[in-house]
C-alpha cells in the first residue's frame, strides 16, 4: 500500500450534488450554456461557456476534457474504483478533497448558503464513504449564521470530513475577523483544521488567486489566533510556498511598527513559528524548498496535485517531482518523506 498523502485535490461538482434540494424552486443551482448559435459566432470560449446560476448570479463552471484531466467519472465521483486506481498508480495512499463550486461562490443570502453547503457536504461524505478511507474530504460551512456553520460542522466531523473548507478573505471580512471565532473554537474542540485554500468569492477576482491565503496567513499570526485557539490547526493551501518569506517581511514591520508607537505586539516571530503556531503550508515543485526550509518548515509544509483541475497550480507529475528533490540531493530523504506523508497524515490527523 502507498503511504503518500496528496494534500489538495478536488471534486467537479454536478447536479447529483444538489439532489436534495429539489428543481429549480428550491436552491439548487442550474448549469446554463449559450446555443450552439451562440456559439458559433465566435467571441466565446468553448471550454469557458458554461455556468452554474445560483440564485441571480452566474458563475464558470468549466469544461473538462478526459485528454488533459483524469476521467470525468472520477472528477465528479461518480467512479470511485477509477480513481483510487489513478491513485494507485501515483502511489498516493489518501487523497484529500476540496470543493471546485466553492473556490467561487460568495454568499449572500444565509439560507441559500445553509442549503448548499449542506448538500455538499452530505453528497461528497456519501461519496468518499465508498472508498475504504482513501478519498478524505474538507467540509464547507454557512459561515454566515455561526451558530448553523458549528452544528454543521459538527455533523461534517461525525461523517467522515478531515477538515474545513475556507477562503482567505470570505465574507469580506479578513481570517482574523471575531465572526469566525465560534467556528474555530468548534473546530479545536473537534480537532479538526481550518485550510485556506485559494479562491474568491467576489466576481472578477480570480487574477488574486494565492493573495487571498497569503493575506490569511498574515492576519492569523498578526492577530495571535494560534494563541487564542491553542489546539488549533491552520492550512494555507494551493498558493505554492514562495509567499513565505514576503509574508514574514510584513508581520516584521508590523512588529516593529507596534514598538515604535509604544504598542504592545500580539504575536512573537520565533525560528519555530510554524511549528510552534501549527502553521501548515502546501508547496509547490517550483518553490525553492531549500530556502523555505530556513524558515522552520520542514514539519509544515505538505504537497498536493490539484487532481481534477488544469490551472496554474495543477499538477499531476507533483509528487514525483518533490521525491526528486532527494534524488537530486537538494533535500534529505527524511525531509521528502515529511512533506510526502508526516506532515499532511499529521496534520489531517489521518490514521496510519
Amino acid at each position: 500500500m502507498p503511504s503518500i498523502i496528496d494534500a489538495d485535490t478536488h471534486v467537479d461538482e454536478t447536479e447529483a450534488t444538489w439532489e436534495s434540494l429539489g428543481g429549480p424552486d428550491g436552491h439548487a443551482p442550474m448549469t446554463v450554456s449559450p446555443s450552439a448559435d451562440i456559439l458559433e459566432s465566435g467571441g466565446l470560449d468553448p471550454l469557458r461557456s458554461r455556468w452554474w446560476l445560483v440564485g441571480n448570479r452566474l458563475q464558470p463552471r468549466v469544461f473538462r476534457d478526459d485528454a488533459h484531466h483524469p476521467a470525468q467519472e472520477r472528477r465528479e465521483l461518480a467512479d470511485i474504483q477509477g480513481r483510487l486506481e489513478d491513485m494507485d498508480r501515483m502511489g498516493v495512499e489518501t487523497q484529500v478533497i476540496f470543493p471546485t463550486f466553492f473556490i467561487r461562490y460568495g454568499a449572500s443570502n444565509a439560507e441559500s448558503e445553509e442549503a448548499l453547503t449542506s448538500s455538499y457536504n452530505r453528497w461528497i461524505a456519501e461519496r468518499c464513504a465508498m472508498s475504504g478511507g482513501r478519498l478524505q474530504w474538507a467540509a464547507v460551512l454557512p459561515l454566515l449564521d455561526a451558530d448553523k456553520a458549528v452544528a454543521e460542522l459538527q455533523w461534517a466531523k461525525d461523517n467522515g470530513a478531515c477538515a474545513v473548507f475556507r477562503r482567505g478573505y470570505d465574507l469580506e471580512k479578513p481570517a482574523s475577523d471575531p465572526h469566525f471565532f465560534p467556528t474555530y473554537e468548534a473546530a479545536a474542540a473537534l480537532d479538526i483544521p481550518v485550510c485556506f485554500h485559494t479562491g474568491h468569492p467576489l466576481p472578477g477576482r480570480e487574477w488574486d488567486r494565492g493573495f487571498p491565503v497569503m493575506g490569511a496567513f498574515i492576519a492569523v499570526v498578526a492577530a495571535g489566533l494560534p494563541d487564542k485557539f491553542p489546539d488549533l490547526r491552520f492550512g494555507f493551501i494551493e498558493a505554492g510556498a514562495s509567499w513565505i518569506p514576503y509574508a514574514l517581511s510584513q508581520l516584521a514591520m508590523q512588529k516593529r511598527s507596534q514598538h515604535l508607537q509604544g504598542r504592545a505586539s500580539t504575536f512573537e516571530l520565533s525560528k519555530d513559528l510554524f511549528r510552534a503556531d501549527r502553521l501548515f503550508v502546501t508547496a509547490d515543485p517550483v518553490d525553492h524548498v531549500e530556502h523555505l526550509l530556513e524558515f522552520g518548515t520542514e514539519d509544515n509544509l505538505m504537497v498536493g496535485t490539484d487532481y481534477c483541475h488544469s490551472d496554474p497550480s495543477a499538477n499531476l507529475a507533483a509528487l514525483e517531482e518533490v521525491q526528486g528533490w532527494a534524488d537530486q540531493g537538494r533535500v534529505s530523504d527524511a525531509v521528502v518523506g515529511k512533506i510526502l506523508e508526516t506532515n499532511a497524515r499529521g496534520f489531517y490527523g489521518l490514521t496510519s
